[in-house]
Order: C-alpha cells, then structure tokens, then sequence
C-alpha cells in the first residue's frame, strides 16, 4: 500500500514539483520514497513497506527490460505469477523479491492480459520506454484510487487528488455537476470528481497514454451473473467456506503482522476467525459508541467474540468531543466530500489499529456479493403485492403519503422497478432530484439519479430484481463510498486495509449462486451466514447488520449542534449554493423530530466543511485530534 504520482512533459527542472507531489500524501507511505525523471516522464512514490521491505523500493526503473512502474496495491498470487513466468521461461532477471518487479515483469510478458492473471488490489502507471508511452489500471471492484487530470496537452496522476492539485499546471474549480449529483448520492457518483477536468479512472478499466496527454481508456473486466442451478444449497454453503479461507489466506501474505478489525457484524467476525485459524496471534480492533449504543455495543460483543476466539482486541469508545474534532481532518483525507457518518468510525479504527499492525483485514465487499443489504430484500416483499395492479398501488402510496402514514414508500416501490427508484443505498434519505432542484440557487439540471444509472441497469436487464440492485451497487456505492472512506481513512495512519471479500475468485464464486441462496423475505446473506457458522457461533452469524452505529441522529438534536450547523447553514458559503431557508427548515423539522433529516443535513453539512477546507483556505486544517 503506497501513493503513487507523476506527469509527462517533464523535465530535470521539475523535480520540486514532483517532490511536492510526494509530500502531500506522506501518510500514504512514511517508509520511504523514490522519484524519476527521463525522457519527458515524471514517476514518483511513496512506500508503506509490508513485502520485500528492504528491497521494494520505488519506482523500479528497468532499463534493461525497458520499462519504469509505479505501483500502489498488493499483487497477493505474485509467488505464484513469478513461478510461471520462470517456467514460461520468461528472460527476466529479478533483482528484489517485491510483487512490484512481479508486476513490471508480468506486463513485459503478457502485456494487458496480465491484469486478469492479477490477484489483489491495485492501481499502477508503467513507463514503456521504447513505445514512450504510460500504461494505467486500476484493480477489478476499485479498491485503490487512480485519479488524473490533461491540461494542455499534459498528462498529471495521482493516488489523491490533493497530489494532482500540488502542480502548477492545473487551476482547480468547482464540478457543479458533481455537486448536484453528491446531494442525491451522498458521495462522488461521476467519473469527473468534485475538481472540474481531475477524472477517476473507472474500476476495471485502463489507459494507453501518449506523452501529447491522448487517453484511451479500456474496460478489461467487469462484473456479470450466471447461476449455478445444478448446485445444492449446502454445496454452496461448503463452496463459500473454502473460497474465503483461501481468499483470507493469501491476504495474510506478507512481510509484516496483519491484524483484522473486529465489530459485531457477520463480516468481520468470519474473517477475523479465519485469519485466527491461520494466525493464532492475531490482533484484532473495535471502536464503539457506548452511551449511545443501547445495552450492548459493538465493542461488548467484539470482546466477547474475541475471547471465544482466542484473540487479542483492542478497543476504543469514541467520545462525542472526538468525533465533532475530527471532522475537518476527515474531509480533507477523503479528497471529495463524503457525507457517510461510518467514515470518522473508520478514521478511529483505523487510528487504534495502526499503533499496534501495518495491514489489517476489512470486510467491505459481502453485502454486494452475497446480499448483505436489508433493501435487497424489497423486491422479494413487493413480490407479495404482484396481483395488485401497478396504477393502484402508486395512487394508495400517494394517499398514504399526504395523510403521512407509514407504508407509502412500500406501495410506492412496489408499483415500480428497481430502475424506476433505486440508485443506491442513500435513495429515500438523501435529496431526490425534486428536492436538489429546489434546495441548489443556480442547478446545472444534470441528469436524475435514476438516469445516470440507466446504462448500468441495461447491461442486467434479464436478471431478478435483486441481482439488478447488487450489480448497480458494484459500480456506485461499493467503489464511491464504501472503498473510498476504507482506503482514505486507513492511509491517514500509514495503514494497509486488506478486503478478502472482494477478491476474484469469491466473486467468481458469488455470481454463480442463485439469489435465493443469498435473500429471503426474512434474511439476509443466507448462504454466507451458513457458512460462517464453521468458524463462528452461531449468534453472531445470525446478528442483523449494524453497519457503524454513529448516534448522529440524537446529536442534531441537541442545542449546540443545532446552533453550530445553523451558522453553516445561514452563512456565506451556504448562501452561495443554497437555498437557506429550505436548509434552516431541514434543521428544525428534524430538531423538533418531526422527520429524521439526518443524511440531508449531513450531506450539506460535509460539503461546507468540504468546500470550505479546498477552495477557500486551501490548506490541510489543523489536526484536532491524535
């Protein structure tokens, strides 16, 4: 795990700029860095050392072979790939033992075929010195970062898009589009970021790019369905066991310890008791919000867990003072604005975790593989209401809603397809495109939510409704939110998070079991919970999703919260986007608990504090908490 950087057009007096680059995310790799300068490119690096760590450093420049790299990830098959290419008989003399020169030589072999013999994370530039031209990918789900920007004609990449903004060339402004979007998604949903002209490059995807700044972008994998209905349940059941105790395997490789948070969630309890099953030594971390949690929080039954396992835990209660500290902080790691509350939890984890391991595991991914989402479950419940006919249906949802009776949005979407009113998990929290249009002084009218994910839903459109939903989850919330705040927050502290879930061959594994296996009307994560119950007992593989339980909702209902965001809300930047009056309103409705306003408040609130950290003070603010 590493930050990686670089531009073309450069020359031997660009260094500082380059350096620049690096400094900015030092966090991302306080063991070392590298920079290179030839021919009109420009490579550097900042290195999290975890394999080969006294000879991995980077960029590894190969004159010999031809070729420079960059790279930011873990390749976890590199002993494997480095074993072919010797029996291929591939002339490569390898000079460290590192997955990085793995990685440069498998390329020198195979060419873009190497990225599907790939297993692991990652995000990486290539140097092809006689093509002279750069080589770009980023891994399968979009687990590392990979961001870049053209200004006239120059090429700039980063693993941040802080890294981009330290070089002269580019002059950053707003993406009122993205802006727009964010209100309905509560996360970046374009593939142009909140920086008008810096791009992702998409998960799954690489680039070709001349040293002119021309781009040809490729898909060279993507996610598809094909049921397996010859396969029994409790095959499936044996089938899920033995892949992710393959999966947790290979993501233990490394040169140093690797630890695994701990919550009361299924995910991380199956992963932590595999890793335990490999390691018995293994640390594990919580963090929980006790006062707030009810009789039992996350850290009660993480420790209790952790003692039938065997394993050590470590454990934080995030206090009140903390969480409002660290929110500055949190935004400015987290590049565009995240309006995901979990976010500081992860930043707090990640915190505790970092004093003790350089790489933890993380089980970000088993919602969208195995159906984790309790909204996965709608269509299976609308199913029930088939014989009623669709006008009806809409016209009581619309009668319920006006009488503000429970049960409206349930004959709403059952009067409709996923296509017509699911674009991701924050649909019905956050602004519908009404509501954006009315709360935005000067709206761009971009698309709606339900139109920019059209495109994806087309490429599903003969499978089952839920399948429809997991699939447009893979390409929006999974890598906007969920592998974003899980990257950001973990490079923060100089720590490598590991997602055995999203590996290939889990996925491989999970698009073949028929969704009955995974929901019912009752459960979800049906043939996932079965299978963890090899390794954990058998309450904590039937405990419903928490997901990180932050009491925001009570807090916006406290008098100094309120006063604090209603400053934000009535001031000069806010006045600047938004509607204020229609702000203010949110505020009180939910103050008063007439409506649970949390996620719209939240959404506006990080993008002030967001805006306000990059476009108006420009700098990293002050760090409140340690």
């Amino acid at each position: 795990m590493c930050g990686i950087c670089g531009f073309t057009q450069a020359g031997e007096e660009d260094m500082p700029v380059l350096k620049a680059m690096c400094d900015v995310m030092a966090h991302r790799g306080p063991d070392g860095e590298g920079q290179f300068i030839q021919d009109g490119v420009a490579l550097g690096h900042r290195r999290l050392s975890l394999i080969d760590l006294e000879g991995g450093s980077q960029p590894i420049v190969r004159p010999d072979q031809g070729f420079a790299i960059v790279f930011n990830g873990e390749i976890y098959n590199y002993q494997d790939l480095r074993a072919q290419l010797q029996a291929e008989g591939f002339a490569w003399e390898f000079r460290t033992d590192s997955d990085t020169e793995v990685l440069l030589a498998a390329y020198a072999a195979w060419g873009r075929d190497c990225l599907n013999k790939l297993r692991g994370m990652f995000a990486f530039t290539i140097w092809d010195f006689e093509a002279r031209q750069l080589f770009c990918a980023r891994d399968f789900f979009g687990i590392k970062p990979f961001y870049y920007t053209v200004c006239d004609g120059q090429f700039i990449f980063g693993s941040e898009i802080k890294v981009i903004l330290e070089h002269p060339a580019y002059e950053r402004k707003l993406n009122r589009e993205a802006l727009e979007q964010y209100l309905c998604f509560q996360f970046s949903a374009l593939d142009e970021t909140f920086f008008q002209g810096i791009f992702k490059l998409p998960a799954g995807c690489c680039m070709t790019v001349g040293l002119d700044g021309s781009c040809d972008i490729q898909r060279f994998w993507g996610p598809d369905y094909a049921f397996d209905e010859t396969r029994s349940y409790d095959e499936t059941v044996d089938a899920i066991d033995a892949v992710m105790r393959d999966s947790v395997r290979y993501h233990n490789v490394a040169d140093v310890e690797v630890g695994s948070f701990l919550s009361s969630g299924i995910d991380s309890s199956y992963m932590a008791a595999c890793l335990a099953q490999e390691n018995p030594d293994i640390k594990t971390f919580t963090v929980g919000f006790a006062e707030y949690s009810g009789e039992r929080d996350e850290i009660s039954w993480a420790k209790e867990l952790a003692d039938k396992l065997g394993v050590q835990n470590t454990s934080k209660h995030i206090t009140e003072e903390e969480y409002w500290a660290s929110l500055p902080t949190v935004q400015w790691h987290m590049d565009e604005p995240s309006a995901d509350p979990s976010a500081v939890a992860l930043y707090f984890v990640d915190q505790i975790a970092a004093t003790q391991v350089k790489a933890v595991l993380s089980g970000e991914g088993a919602d969208e593989f195995f159906g984790g989402y309790r909204i996965y479950q709608t269509p299976l419940a609308n199913a029930k209401l088939g014989g009623v006919p669709k006008g009806v249906l809409h016209a009581g949802s619309k009668v319920l809603g006006a009488l503000h009776v429970r049960g409206a949005n349930y004959l709403d979407r059952a009067s409709k397809t996923p296509e017509d009113w699911y674009y991701t998990n924050a649909c019905g929290v956050a602004f519908s495109a009404e509501e954006r249009a009315a709360l935005l002084r000067e709206p761009v009218r971009s698309c709606t939510p339900q139109q920019l994910v059209a495109p994806t839903y087309a490429q599903v459109a003969g499978l089952d409704e839920t399948t429809r939903m997991q699939y447009v989850d893979l390409y929006y919330w999974l890598v906007g939110d969920i592998l974003l705040k899980t990257d950001k927050m973990s490079m923060a502290h100089s720590l490598e998070s590991r997602v055995p879930f999203l590996d290939r061959p889990v996925f491989d594994l999970s698009r073949t079991i028929p969704t009955r296996y995974k929901v019912s009307d009752s459960q979800t994560k049906l043939a996932l919970r079965d299978a963890s119950k090899r390794a954990i007992p058998q309450d904590w593989a039937e405990k419903e999703k928490l997901g990180f339980p932050v009491p925001v909702v009570s807090w916006l209902r406290e008098q100094r919260y309120y006063e604090e965001i209603k400053g934000w809300f009535t001031g000069p930047l806010a006045q600047e986007f938004f509607n204020t009056d229609m702000l203010v309103q949110l505020l009180d409705q939910h103050k008063a608990g007439d409506k649970d306003n949390t996620r719209k408040i939240w959404i506006v609130y990080m993008f002030l504090m967001w805006y306000r950290i990059y476009f108006v003070d420009r700098c990293k603010p002050v760090r409140a908490v340690d």
